[in-house]
């Protein structure tokens, strides 16, 4: 048993006020690691509360337990009070107190201890205790790995499985990437316990609305641009269309994953013209580096082959970049 386990047990092992933290705008692993840990927090008898700094994609409503989430951006008292009450604050899928906006700093000088439980890269040293594991799928597979290290392996039923799941099949594209063969185990484990991964995955990725699909076509038809000299796609989404297509938080989750399919394309961004910023997501394929073009480029981070970030800037001016930056990273295709 490890250093960090030993004082995670000790701290959790009598009923305590927890409170559960992770990024803004969460995915499906933010959301899934959040409440599954709630869920297995509150077997041991402890007061669990979940906070979103912002709201989550209506797709992921059926995660249980999400719907009595505090939303930051909606009920700013409960959250701050949640933060000011608890004892133990856990810290999930974020490295930096950046990622959580203005609750950072109620989470900076909060007295109670506070645990990192994380797959991305360099955190920042704002815990007492730390669970960081770059090579992890998804922060969902490190919370069931500290689980089981914990010895709790048996509480970990049907429901807090589910959401573990929806973690390692969003955050590993249906476990297209990311994997190592633990990810594996933990998915057979899962199963074993009754998760029904047909069902969840038809629940995440066959819930569409009409809307989703007239954008991504929109996407693919009219804001598409392959350099095709270096194995490059880029997409865009402008203000207007934000306001044609009613687009709402999560409606363009897994759009830039599209231009990967198309055959010789190693690095695909996606530049979204939001009202005051404009955001990039980048993907990529093997062993090129998205994570590092982000953090020197695009005032981002996250992982090697999935990173993104945000920039003061024009449109115009962050396509161009794109075009710039990526031929320093990729070599020149020989046709």
């Amino acid at each position: 048993m490890t250093e960090e386990i030993q004082q995670l047990k000790q701290l959790l092992s009598f009923p305590k006020e927890i409170t559960i933290v992770t990024h803004r705008n969460p995915d499906g692993d933010a959301i899934g690691s959040s409440m599954g840990l709630a869920g297995y927090l509150q077997k041991l008898h402890h007061n669990v509360k979940v906070i979103f700094p912002s709201e989550y994609p209506a797709g992921y409503g059926f995660v249980q337990g999400v719907q009595r989430a505090i939303v930051f951006d909606l009920d700013q008292n409960a959250a701050r009070q949640a933060i000011e009450k608890c004892d133990v604050i856990f810290c999930l899928d974020f490295n930096g107190l950046d990622r959580v906006d203005k609750l950072g700093e109620s989470i900076q000088f909060s007295k109670a201890k506070k645990v990192l439980i994380d797959h991305h890269l360099d955190p920042e040293p704002f815990t007492d205790i730390e669970f960081s594991d770059t090579a992890a799928s998804s922060t969902c597979e490190l919370v069931f790995k500290v689980i089981d290290e914990m010895g709790d392996r048996a509480k970990i039923d049907a429901a807090t499985g589910e959401c573990l799941f929806t973690g390692l099949i969003t955050d590993t594209g249906s476990f297209r990437y990311g994997t190592r063969p633990y990810t594996y185990e933990v998915a057979a484990a899962l199963k074993e316990i009754g998760v029904d991964d047909y069902r969840l995955a038809d629940k995440i990725f066959n819930s569409q609305k009409v809307k989703h699909l007239r954008l991504l076509g929109h996407c693919l038809a009219n804001r598409m641009e392959i350099m095709d000299d270096y194995g490059v796609g880029i997409m865009w989404l402008t203000r207007k269309d934000y306001t044609d297509f009613d687009i709402q938080r999560g409606d363009t989750e897994g759009i830039v994953n599209y231009m990967l399919m198309i055959e010789n394309i190693k690095v695909a961004a996606f530049i979204l013209e939001q009202p005051s910023i404009i955001k990039i997501s980048l993907r990529s394929k093997g062993d090129i580096s998205v994570q590092e073009i982000a953090q020197k480029y695009f005032n981002g981070g996250g992982h090697k082959n999935a990173s993104g970030g945000g920039v003061y800037a024009s449109l115009k001016d962050i396509k161009d970049k794109v075009r710039k930056v990526m031929p320093e990273y990729l070599p020149k295709l020989n046709k």
